[in-house]
């Protein structure tokens, strides 16, 4: 597993969900109190565990496992974490997602639903105990000791139950989903959208991200940035190019298939990335079909809003 030291008290793990590298970090901060960052899906807890070793990090020693949502990609192996390896810490989670990472049967359901062979390739989420749950806020503080703080943003658009966290002392962001997937190889951002998708919720929080001016964004997907303020804003752009296009299509009675060629000749960004998506082995083809299908359903509730 790669492990990278980002500054004297961070750390960026590769979890290597299903032995796919360079798809999920995760994020270790060590102070007084030590703090992990996703926890990745079930099938790799192993790798994240393994990670801890390497580094010299007792798990009984670790405080908060936080989760920006409770996708099982970022949050899937949870409860498997605190039911069995990290006795003492307890998941900061959005209020929202409390409930559903104590009972994960109905996040499962839909994940399967949504996810198709994929969540089967993560795994099943095990519940998290009730009493290690911490509802978190926006604006709330963590305190990590020696100066190390970990606030709280609310940063809903790609779920409702979104949040980032963003630690001063080094400016980073930890964005989760809500800037989008950053491909290192390509260095280039692809949204990632699914139902329901709020376009306006989504740009109110990149705009939140950018008030706090981080140096740093670290993204679960994959690694970390500078010049956190282009990313963010770069991403803006690429949401609203992205429902530019799909509703010129709408009106013009355009298909999916229409709207993906248009994306692709339009947008840099993900011209460049359709292939090295088309075939990775977690997003595949039918990832950027399904967020343009988002995009679509978004659209539609617009006009018939008016």
């Amino acid at each position: 597993m790669r492990v990278e030291k980002l500054d004297e008290h961070t750390y960026a793990i590769d979890v290597e969900p299903c032995n796919v590298k360079g798809f999920i970090s995760a994020y270790l901060i060590k102070k007084e109190k030590t703090a992990i960052i996703e926890s990745g899906p079930a099938c790799s807890v192993k790798h994240l565990l393994s990670s801890l070793a390497k580094l010299g990090v007792n798990p009984e020693k670790v405080n908060y496992l936080l989760v920006t949502h409770i996708h099982l990609d970022h949050a899937g192996g949870s409860g498997t974490l605190l039911r069995g390896f990290l006795p003492n810490a307890r998941l900061v989670v959005h209020p929202r997602g409390a409930k559903h990472v104590a009972n994960p049967e109905k996040l499962w359901v839909m994940a399967r639903k949504a996810l198709g062979k994929v969540a089967e390739m993560y795994g099943a989420p095990e519940p998290v105990p009730e009493d290690k749950i911490v509802e978190a806020y926006d604006g709330m503080t963590i305190d990590l000791g020696g100066g190390v703080k970990l606030e709280v943003l609310e940063t809903v658009g790609h779920a409702s139950h979104h949040l980032s966290f963003y630690e001063s002392s080094s400016g980073r962001m930890f964005s989760g989903d809500s800037a989008g997937i950053y491909i290192p190889d390509l260095d280039v951002i692809v949204p990632t959208t699914p139902e329901p998708f709020y376009l306006d919720a989504a740009l109110d929080s990149i705009q939140k991200m950018k008030n706090v001016h981080p140096r740093f964004l670290c993204y679960t997907h994959f690694g970390c940035v500078e010049n956190a303020s282009k990313w963010l804003e770069a991403y803006a752009s690429q949401l609203k190019l992205w429902e530019k296009i799909v509703r010129e299509c709408l009106l013009k009675g355009e298909g999916l298939e229409t709207m993906r060629k248009r994306i692709i000749d339009e947008d840099n960004y993900t011209g460049k990335a359709a292939n090295l998506m088309s075939s990775h082995p977690i997003m595949g083809r039918g990832m950027l079909l399904q967020n343009i299908q988002s995009f679509v359903e978004y659209v539609k509730r617009n006009m018939k809003a008016k």
